[in-house]
């Protein structure tokens, strides 16, 4: 079961699909470079996942994918 330990000691599992921890950005650029209908695989190919953390609101960004540790950020009034 796939899962990441949060700064503030909560697990997050992203083992669940779909996932309700989970949410995925692209940029505009990446997304912009689409200009006909496409396939969901190639769209998700070019989407970064973030893990989000209901215990602390901190976000996981996997801007390298999964195969490098994510980017931890932590909302300002959280710090």
């Amino acid at each position: 079961m796939p899962k990441i330990r949060c700064k503030c000691d909560n697990i997050i599992s992203y083992s669940e699909i779909p996932n309700p921890n989970e949410y995925l950005i692209i940029s505009d650029v990446a997304y912009d470079k689409f200009d006909e209908k496409i396939g969901w695989e190639e769209l998700r190919d070019e989407m970064k996942s973030i893990l989000y953390c209901n215990s602390c609101g901190g976000l996981w960004i996997y801007w390298n994918g999964w195969n490098e540790d994510p980017t931890f950020y932590l909302p300002q009034e959280n710090k």
